[in-house]
């Protein structure tokens, strides 16, 4: 098996980038869920709630976040300094004294969703731990939902494209690292992978939101697919739909397209 594609998300639910090589830390890919976009009072945004943010791309010149979206200039995002102002925000229960970025980054990002909103950085001083019912002690996340990395095999997209009337991409699950697996859903059983030397463990398998049912090209929820379909055959005993694993680096390096996936360990 090798690895296929790989993605990163620089900004929690935003558009996110194709790429062909990796940093990979132990928060999971450089500069992945490194910002969040937040409410006024540092309750966190998603596709959840408002799918149109899909529809802001984003990429990084020399490390430096650049923000566009459709009818509007680019905007760049100055690179946050440990001094800047702090506020407390909300993900998933968890709170980060995050930085928030300057008036006219917030305005842009405002005006290109159509409600109030801000930026939020994390900052490199802050920690958030993985849950601990199914991580290890110093196991840690930037902004992403709850884990470092997701992990998908395209074959199991292709058993759910296989029952779809209208096929769907990956993108729709937003996974970090895609796999060409051997057959659909085998990723459920793996413990530990290794990646071009560098060992990954399963955390869980990922139960999906409404997420995938927005399409990334158009902003808009066109309706119930694919969970509706994903959840004929793929609903756990706790009710969740589930697709794809997440995953915790055991170590850090570099990941590529191409790289072989070795099962070390699988149930």
């Amino acid at each position: 098996m090798i690895v296929t594609e790989l993605y990163t998300y620089p900004v929690k639910s935003l558009a996110g980038i194709r790429i062909d090589h990796a940093c990979l830390l132990s928060t999971g890919f450089e500069f992945d869920r490194r910002w969040m976009v937040i409410e006024p009072n540092g309750a966190f945004i998603t596709q959840r709630s408002c799918p149109q943010m899909s529809l802001i791309q984003t990429r990084l010149e020399n490390h430096q976040l650049v923000l566009s979206t459709f009818g509007m200039e680019d905007i760049e995002v100055p690179s946050p300094n440990e001094n800047d102002q702090r506020t407390t925000v909300g993900v998933w229960g968890d709170e980060v004294n995050a930085i928030i970025h300057d008036t006219h980054i917030n305005s842009w990002l405002s005006d290109a969703l159509g409600k109030e909103c801000k930026l939020a950085y994390f900052p490199a001083s802050e920690t958030r731990a993985c849950d601990p019912h199914v991580a290890q002690e110093g196991d840690s996340t930037l902004f992403a939902d709850g884990f470092p990395l997701l992990l998908a095999n395209q074959a199991s997209l292709d058993d759910l494209n296989s029952r779809l009337s209208q096929p769907v991409g990956m993108e729709r699950f937003r996974p970090n690292i895609v796999i060409g697996g051997q057959s659909p859903f085998e990723e459920d059983r793996w413990r530990r992978i290794e990646i071009n030397g560098i060992a990954l463990r399963f955390a869980q398998c990922c139960a999906r939101c409404s997420v995938p049912t927005v399409n990334p090209e158009t902003g808009i929820i066109e309706g119930p697919e694919p969970i509706r379909t994903l959840s004929e055959y793929r609903t756990g005993s706790d009710g969740e739909v589930y697709f794809g694993i997440n995953m915790i680096p055991e170590s850090v390096g570099i990941l590529s397209i191409g790289n072989d996936v070795t099962v070390i360990r699988q149930s």
